[in-house]
């Protein structure tokens, strides 16, 4: 360690805010330009691969990033500033502009003497973090600043050994970005494998009967307030960890309210449904897959209740309707897609493992209570 030395962040980098970007660009339907925002990166850092906001409007075109280029978050709107100061790295779409959004910043590197990787999994430390929210401003929307970024301070090993560390570190990401893309290619199978057989092959002879005949409905309740292991799921997915569930098995959770309203999630584990989502259970389990893609394959949100504040009741899902093909047809595919549901829940389960060690090495190596033998 006596060869590690002190410095300063702003020894190294400079942080350039982004464009602001017309509100009246951003739009529902896809396009090639995607605004990064706060909402693409995950707890901790890392860039997620979700709620993205596209454009289409006029920008100057300085502010396309590039694949690779490592951004902070400048604001948080959630006072709980779960992502305030993390780092994440720009991923590369085949087709896509990712935007620099007013709210993000990007770290921009001078001179040699720091490995970009290095300095990019020192801002996804929990110490780094804890820095910045400590002198954030604001209430509902924390906020934080190029200069108190530039200003933390850390051990710096030399060349050699930071490049040693980020190459520990980011090729457990790589492993675990590439179960994640394994899965995700796994569950468009079976997307495409629903439109083949029960849309592009559906008949006129199949029977037509309404979702409240295949599954049985549940409201969510109240959070618990005592954490633990058990996924809590709100509207917008997992929201955090329990000691109780109040579900368990093959099911399907479904957003009821507000932004998320419609979102859907497949689970086959003990978990607790928070009062902002309803619980489906396939009144036979060989259904379940059927229920879920073709939920997937409408727009739930365009049937809620309400403009303002959208709203879906179990009367209003019960009511759905939906052709029916013969059942041999759709053990067929329960059978397929439960192959792929083993798959995607080993890849979780090795997702997880890596998670954590990533996670457990990240400060011992950053602090040089681990070494990397070089």
């Amino acid at each position: 360690m006596s060869e590690w030395r002190e410095h300063k962040l702003g020894d190294f980098i400079e942080v350039k805010h982004g464009f602001a970007f017309s509100g009246t660009g951003i739009t529902d339907q896809p396009t090639r330009n995607i605004l990064v925002t706060p909402g693409n990166f995950n707890i901790g850092g890392g860039f997620k691969n979700s709620k993205f906001k596209h454009f289409n409007y006029e920008f100057p075109n300085e502010y396309i990033l590039k694949t690779g280029d490592i951004v902070v978050t400048m604001t948080d709107l959630s006072q709980e500033t779960d992502t305030l100061g993390y780092a994440a790295k720009i991923p590369m779409y085949d087709g896509i502009n990712f935007l620099h959004n007013q709210r993000i910043g990007l770290v921009q590197f001078k001179g040699s003497e720091a490995n970009e990787d290095f300095i990019y999994w020192l801002m996804r430390t929990k110490e780094y973090q804890s820095f910045i929210v400590g002198s954030a401003s604001g209430t509902s929307i924390m906020h934080t600043s190029p200069s108190r970024i530039k200003e933390y301070q850390f051990l710096l090993p030399s060349r050699s050994e930071q490049a040693a560390i980020a190459e520990v570190l980011s090729s457990l990401d790589d492993k675990i970005d590439l179960l994640h893309r394994q899965n995700k290619t796994l569950e468009q199978l079976a997307e495409t494998l629903f439109r083949q057989w029960f849309v592009e092959e559906a008949e006129e002879s199949w029977e037509t009967k309404s979702l409240g005949d295949l599954g049985d409905f549940y409201n969510g309740k109240s959070r618990p307030s005592e954490s633990g292991l058990i996924p809590v799921y709100g509207g917008n997915g997992i929201l955090g960890y329990a000691n109780v569930s109040n579900y368990a098995g093959k099911s399907i959770v479904i957003g009821r309210v507000g932004a998320y309203c419609g979102s859907l999630y497949y689970e086959n584990r003990d978990i607790w449904v928070s009062d902002n989502a309803i619980l489906l259970k396939a009144k036979y389990d060989s259904d379940i897959y059927f229920i879920f893609y073709f939920l997937k394959s409408i727009d739930l949100n365009l049937m809620a209740e309400g403009s303002s504040h959208p709203l879906l009741t179990q009367t209003l899902l019960k009511s759905i309707e939906i052709l029916i093909p013969p059942n041999s047809r759709v053990q067929e595919f329960y059978n397929q897609v439960e192959s792929f549901k083993k798959k995607i829940e080993n890849n979780q389960t090795q997702i997880r493992t890596l998670t954590q060690l990533r996670d457990t090495l990240l400060p011992k190596l950053m602090g040089g209570e681990v070494r990397v033998r070089m």
